[in-house]
């Protein structure tokens, strides 16, 4: 088995995923209702799982590139899409959930990159100051 040894960057994001998933939980449990906090913890499990699975997936790409491990990377991808597709519409369908909530949710891993993009570049920018 062939380990890879994974990016700094990349694990700062994985738990830095978490983090904001939970400030952003507890806010809503505070402020808001509880279908929306629910919709908010509901989507980022979601969104969590799927950056997981998704980085399992390229990972397997890029250590083997037999045309056999591709075709089965695309139909995991169609099965983990389709996946996300029932359970979201079953949280939606069912009332379960604040569905602006979820959206929320769902985009804890998007909020997660765009807030170590930003403190990565300042952290770079003020090491180059100090280097001048």
């Amino acid at each position: 088995m062939n380990l890879i040894v994974k990016d700094p960057l990349q694990n700062k994001i994985e738990i830095v995923n978490w983090i904001v998933l939970a400030v952003l939980f507890v806010l809503a449990l505070i402020l808001a209702p509880i279908k929306f906090a629910l919709g908010i913890l509901l989507g980022g499990f979601i969104s969590i799982i799927n950056f997981y699975w998704m980085e399992r997936g390229l990972r397997d790409l890029f250590n083997n590139t037999s045309k056999s491990i591709k075709a089965r990377i695309i139909i995991k991808y169609y099965i983990r899409l389709a996946l996300i597709a029932i359970v979201l519409y079953f949280l939606i369908a069912y009332g379960t959930v604040n569905v602006i909530g979820l959206l929320i949710g769902l985009s804890v891993v998007v909020i997660n990159i765009i807030i170590t993009l930003i403190t990565t570049m300042a952290k770079k920018k003020l090491i180059e100051e100090v280097i001048k």
